[in-house]
């Protein structure tokens, strides 16, 4: 373990993890506060916190809010593993900086233009997080290839 540790590929990966990771927790958090503030609970039993009743339809607001944090739900545990797979199979540190901190940014980039609505930088933060993702699993694959040996 303190091997792994030590290893600056993998430091590069826990920075870039964590700071990916912040983007669905700070999407749940203004989900919830726009819950709060449009009046729209998230489920019935919630009437009784908020004293709102509530609605299958939520505010469109709250519905763009939950979009997002959605698509960050969908997509940043992908890159997670990706980069995790990537480091775990030999990455070098300075690639491994380079994709993750691509991929944290775009994410990050990709929620902002979804909450402001802005086309097309929305539709290309999300192909360049994307692409970065595919990247990593692309040269983990052809890592653990080079290393040869029987499966």
């Amino acid at each position: 373990m303190r091997e792994l540790i030590e290893n600056p590929a993998f430091k590069y990966y826990v920075y870039c993890a964590a700071a990916l990771t912040f983007n669905p927790l700070v999407l749940a958090g203004m989900t919830g506060g726009a819950r709060g503030k449009y009046k729209s609970p998230a489920t019935p039993e919630d009437e009784k916190l908020s004293g709102n009743p509530y609605r299958d339809d939520v505010a469109p607001e709250v519905a763009r809010l939950i979009r997002a944090h959605r698509n960050a739900l969908e997509n940043v545990p992908l890159a997670l593993v990706a980069g995790l797979l990537y480091v775990l199979a030999g990455a070098s540190p300075n690639p491994t900086l380079g994709l993750m901190a691509t991929v944290a940014a775009a994410r990050w980039l990709h929620s902002i233009f979804y909450l402001k609505a802005v086309q097309p930088w929305r539709t290309a933060t999300f192909a360049v997080g994307a692409l970065a993702t595919g990247a990593m699993l692309i040269h983990t694959v052809v890592l653990v290839a080079q290393a040869g040996g029987a499966p």
